[in-house]
């Protein structure tokens, strides 16, 4: 039996570790401190709980959590790492930039255990569906393998550490990036009392991304605060490129006011303006 460490237990992590049990991986997770929210999610994966030193029965740790705790996770696994006789391939899985996961990576490698560098793309798994895509990059890219047998979309990339991760941003500005003009735009035009014309014309002249805005828009706001974390490490992806900078900088501001009290309404007039494209969609 593969066994697969997983952390931690949020949306994606226990899709993945349901998605891996039902296929016959044992899956541990730590879960002390967690919510019951976050313990029941687990329990309906058939994650089974542990302590650090735990882990180490693992052959892979897949690290899953938000951009901003991803250096955190390695840094407080680096000494049971170290310490371990058995040491799993740890991959990041985490939304960060190259920079960042190559820090993370420098963490790991001290600790004489493999690293592989990661990236998710698509929604958490169903029943039925494939599921996400699982870039992997590294010198160790080779001891992924087994999760494609486990049912995870797999794709190696013969690039290094920072290949993986260079997708994801390339693939997360694009994708959020638009979301975030759209949203802009949306609430520019309802201020302007042009809403419905706008609604109207990219019915008539866009209606790929009139449906796109239907769905992204309302499923964003609920996601809005963790998508900060991540416009800042596709800032720093960008390096140099000020204007780049500017813009995830932006938009970064732009995800953490929709998260947050909603006085000016802002989150209301998006879900209104969705719900209506339904309306606006040619017969």
């Amino acid at each position: 039996m593969t066994t697969i460490a997983i952390l931690a237990a949020g949306a994606m992590g226990s899709a993945l570790a349901a998605r891996l049990t039902v296929n016959g991986a044992d899956v541990l997770t730590l879960l002390d401190g967690r919510s019951a929210a976050t313990r029941a999610r687990a329990d309906a994966a058939g994650m089974t709980e542990t302590d650090a030193p735990g882990l180490m029965r693992a052959d892979l740790l897949l690290s899953i959590v938000p951009p901003a705790d991803a250096e955190a996770l390695a840094v407080s696994l680096a000494p049971v790492l170290a310490a371990a006789t058995h040491k799993p391939v740890y991959v990041d899985c985490n939304a960060v930039n190259v920079e960042t996961v190559r820090r993370i990576a420098g963490i790991v490698a001290a600790t004489g255990a493999a690293f592989l560098d990661g990236a998710i793309i698509g929604l958490p798994p169903k029943p039925g569906t494939p599921g996400p895509r699982l870039h992997v990059s590294g010198d160790a890219v080779e001891s992924a393998r087994p999760l494609r047998d486990l049912g995870v979309d797999l794709r190696l990339n013969s690039g290094g550490i920072g290949a993986a991760s260079g997708l994801k941003m390339a693939y997360a500005g694009i994708n959020k990036g638009l979301t975030a003009l759209a949203a802009l735009m949306v609430l520019g035009a309802e201020r302007a009392g042009a809403g419905e014309a706008l609604r109207a014309e990219l019915s008539e002249t866009e209606p790929a991304l009139l449906a796109r805005f239907a769905r992204g828009l309302p499923d964003m706001l609920p996601k809005a605060q963790r998508w900060v974390a991540e416009m800042h490490e596709i800032a720093d992806f960008l390096g140099d490129d000020a204007a780049g900078r500017q813009v995830f900088a932006g938009a970064a501001d732009l995800y953490a006011r929709l998260s947050g009290a909603d006085e000016a309404g802002d989150g209301a007039c998006l879900t209104a303006f969705a719900a209506a494209c339904g309306s606006s969609q040619p017969s």
